[in-house]
């Protein structure tokens, strides 16, 4: 058997890793869309590196789009299997996935009248709703702790991750030519100190296993208060200072426990008086979709539910849904707070906002996530004086601000503890994805502390051979 790196690899988007059986049928997991790495973003994202009609079947640990943001071109280049994941998987990456697709439609037409003037032939998308629904499909829906059979030889079980509503964890058994081999991937781990959802589940023994490690270099401060801080920045921004609070926010995960927070501050009394705007339809949808599936929140939001039967929540929060209404906010002046994706702030509606405001001193942007270093967000937080949106140089008067206790991913203590329900002695080799290339050498020696001597940072499409005796490693 091998296992061939396709996405994720020494990079935190794109995530798509193949297992190939000795028989040539190739399980993919995850089919991950590529984002902000600049100029190759859009080659990464058009060539797979591998045939898609040649997938048997595909595995899906969660609903993030760099995690199924390519399935429906895979689909549209052949892949005709079937997609095995969570039932609150399925309706997140449904709503991601049109979403995506519109996105998609209308940059297209925005690039091709530009093409047309030049003579040149038009640009396509990488996929349309049509595609969107074709990959819908194939969709299979799977609990976790229920074993089920992908194709012949091969048992899944699905695990709590912890890390979004509906994201599982992966543990494979290959039988085949007299052996049993056991893969385990992780997704994307939660915290075990969610606000919103319970920790991530212990998971079987594996002979293999392929391990997140976006914050594998970080250490999360259990002491710190997101809601105190957020207050604060409110108070100071909108009150104070009489500017707008920017939030770039992905609309699946982070915008709902940004609502979360402010909502337990007007439960309490302590929210600022200013007005509050959600500006992303795919919040709301999302919102919608995450409430059906209370029984995988924290037992302190379950306490919560006791009280009040909505915390997404608040007397005087505006979703703002169509592009006029938009557009007329990112035209206001009076002081506010606005949540709007993306949450690397690369696309979207937020972009509208932050050129808005980021030459203006009185005015807020607050980063609630992990951004890459070539994101907007990324280039904001490394305290770039200077940059482009939309094509022009903008000065940055604006704060810059970040609440690093709203990541949804395990920090480098709970990655290990995450690793700690395994016998390293019975581990073959851990590979390390789903991180930048400089947190992975610095994450990789923490795991060999614990007994896993064996740890690789794979390369874009590297492959390795599974052997009975150990690894042996191939350049793809």
């Amino acid at each position: 058997m091998k296992i061939i790196f396709h996405g994720g690899a020494r990079t935190v988007t794109g995530s798509k890793h193949i297992l190939e059986l000795n028989d040539g049928r190739k399980i993919l997991l995850d089919c991950g869309m590529f984002q902000g790495l600049g100029s190759d973003t859009d080659d990464l994202n058009e060539n797979f590196g591998f045939d898609p009609s040649s997938i048997s079947c595909l595995i899906l640990s969660h609903a993030h789009i760099d995690h199924s943001g390519l399935i429906p071109r895979l689909v549209k280049l052949g892949f005709n299997g079937k997609i095995f994941c969570r039932e609150a998987t399925k309706e997140l990456t449904e709503i991601l996935l049109y979403d995506s697709a519109e996105i998609q439609n209308y940059e297209t037409s925005y690039i091709n009248k530009r093409r047309e003037k030049n003579n040149l032939p038009p640009y396509q998308p990488l996929y349309t709703s049509d595609d969107v629904a074709d990959a819908l499909g194939l969709f299979e829906i799977r609990d976790v702790d229920h074993p089920f059979e992908p194709i012949e030889g091969v048992s899944v079980v699905f695990t709590n991750a912890g890390h979004l509503i509906g994201s599982a964890s992966i543990h494979i058994t290959v039988k085949e030519e007299g052996n049993e081999t056991t893969v385990f991937f992780s997704g994307d781990v939660g915290r075990y100190r969610s606000v919103l959802l319970q920790p991530p589940q212990p998971f079987q023994q594996a002979d293999y296993i392929i391990l997140e490690s976006t914050y594998g270099n970080k250490h999360h401060d259990i002491s710190f208060s997101t809601i105190k801080e957020l207050r604060k920045i409110i108070e100071e921004t909108c009150i104070q200072n009489e500017g707008q609070l920017i939030i770039p926010a992905f609309s699946v995960g982070r915008t709902q426990e940004i609502l979360y927070a402010l909502n337990q501050l007007s439960l309490e009394k302590r929210l600022p008086e200013t007005f509050y705007f959600v500006d992303s339809p795919l919040s709301l949808k999302a919102t919608t979709v995450i409430k059906k599936f209370k029984e995988q929140f924290s037992d302190r939001l379950q306490q919560v539910l006791e009280v009040d039967d909505d915390p997404f929540d608040f007397p005087g929060l505006k979703y703002i849904e169509n592009v006029e209404d938009s557009k007329k906010l990112t035209d206001a002046t009076q002081p506010c707070v606005i949540i709007s994706a993306s949450g690397t702030a690369d696309a979207g509606r937020v972009r509208h906002h932050i050129n808005s405001c980021i030459s203006k001193s009185n005015c807020t942007i607050l980063m609630v996530g992990y951004c890459g270093s070539g994101s907007l967000g990324g280039q904001l937080l490394s305290g770039k004086r200077q940059v482009e949106i939309f094509n022009e140089p903008l000065k940055v008067k604006a704060r810059i601000g970040q609440l690093p206790g709203m990541s949804a991913h395990a920090d480098a203590d709970d990655l290990l503890r995450f690793l700690g329900c395994q016998d390293p002695e019975k581990t073959k080799k851990v590979f390390l994805v789903h991180g930048e290339y400089d947190v992975q050498q610095a994450f990789i020696a923490r795991p060999n502390l614990r007994g896993f001597e064996d740890v690789e940072i794979p390369g874009l499409h590297q492959q390795f051979d599974l052997t009975s005796s150990g690894l042996s490693q191939k350049i793809a």
